[in-house]
Parts: C-alpha cells; structure tokens; sequence
C-alpha cells in the first residue's frame, strides 16, 4: 500500500492540546490531548491490533468478509465489536476497523487525560469539555473552505466518522464526495458511514442515504455531501466559515 500524505490534518490544529502522530504499519492515528501520550497510544494500537490480527488469522473469513458475519463467541471484545457494528449496517466487520481502534485507544488515553480527540483515516473519537471546529475534507475546494462541523463539548466520548467514494483506500461502493456519521459508537458510526456510502450513486441518493442511517438507533447524526448538494439530519451543526 501507498502511502498518501493525510493532508487533511492541518484542520485539526488547537491551542490547548497537544498534538502528536502514531503509526503502527497501517494504523495511523493523528492525536489531541492534554499531554503528549505517544508511548500510550502505541502500546495501546499494538494491543488492539494485535488481538484483531490473531483473530483474523484463526477465522479466514473475517477480515475479507464484505457482509455481515458471525465471530467465535470467545472472540476478543474488539472483534466481537466489529461484527456487531456490521451487523447493525450490514457490511462486513472490517468497515468498522478505524473506528474501533480509535475507540479503544481513545478509552486507553482517557486514563491519562481528561480531553482526548482522535483521527483515523477521517474516522474520529472525541472526548473534549469545550466545543470543537472539525474541517471537511471532500476534495471540493469550495465546500472545503467554507464549512466546518461545529461539536460541542460533551461528558461523554462519541464517534464522527467519513466515508468516500472518491478519497482514501478505503472500499466504498458509491460516488459521494463525503459521508459523515456521527454516533455515541465510534465503530457503528464507521459502519454505518461505509454502508451510506455504499448507496450514495448520484446526488438523488440523499434522500435515501439518510434515511437509512437514521433508521439505525445509535446513529445521531448523518451529512452527505455530493455534486456540490448537501443533505443533513439530526445532531449534525455546520459553522459556515465562507
């Protein structure tokens, strides 16, 4: 695989956190938190790869499964996650991978700080007592430059997560420039993402896209941005920055 400089990031910065990358082969997080908790985060991605990683092994058909799929009821917490997350969008458990391992790490860094925000591959897990800007990437100049998703602060920690049919290695079916579904489950907002994604051909896929992802309870949030249209429901807030 290629590596793509994730240009993206510069969005990102704040005054109050520090910032640090971690990159274990493909997992490749960009990280906000009260310190610089790199040793943390590494310790953590290699534990929780390395438990998806054996899994994947004893079970050939998880990791290239592209529907849903039944796991080993002793199957590590975090495959077990995977697969409930897919089940919930009816993708395959992989489509859930970068969210849950934001989600875990992001569990194991809130140990050491109180505000922890984490990017994988534009999958995200916030955790932050004051309100947050996070900028689009869509690889529309237009879009990108004026709109910026507005979060505020929370007690408890919730998943943003992108999916596109024209950015990124990830597998997506459809043509949307961007997918964003926000869910207190990093993992579900990932799968849910993916499978939205899946069915967004055209700009008249919105209407149907969205309707799909809130007929999934855990999902609080959904914006589809395509052919320069954007459609959007529930606790989704744009800060129009044009």
């Amino acid at each position: 695989m290629v590596y793509k400089e994730r240009i993206y990031r510069y969005y990102g910065k704040t005054d109050d956190l520090s910032s640090f990358e971690v990159k274990i082969l493909q997992t490749d997080l960009y990280i906000l938190a009260e310190k610089d908790l790199s040793g943390v985060a590494e310790a953590s991605i290699i534990k929780h790869r390395g438990q998806i990683e054996s899994y994947s092994i004893s079970d050939r058909k998880f990791a290239g499964a592209l529907k849903p799929c039944k796991v080993d009821k002793d199957a590590p917490q975090i495959v077990r996650d995977m697969a409930a997350a897919a089940r919930k969008a009816g993708v395959g458990p992989m489509a859930a991978v970068a969210g849950v391992i934001a989600e875990y790490v992001g569990k194991d860094l809130l140990e050491h700080s109180g505000q922890v925000i984490i990017e994988n591959g534009g999958d995200i897990f916030i955790k932050s007592s004051k309100q947050r800007k996070i900028g689009l990437y869509t690889g529309n100049k237009g879009i990108d430059k004026k709109l910026v998703l507005s979060i505020k602060p929370s007690e408890s920690y919730r998943g943003i997560c992108a999916s596109s049919g024209k950015i990124g290695h990830s597998l997506s079916f459809g043509n949307a420039d961007t997918v964003v579904i926000m869910s207190p489950s990093p993992p579900i907002a990932d799968a849910v993402a993916t499978a939205t994604g899946n069915i967004i051909k055209t700009g008249r896929d919105i209407q149907r896209g969205i309707d799909f992802a809130k007929s999934i309870d855990e999902i609080t949030g959904v914006m589809i941005v395509i052919e320069g249209t954007i459609g959007m429901w529930g606790d989704i807030e744009i800060q129009n920055n044009g």
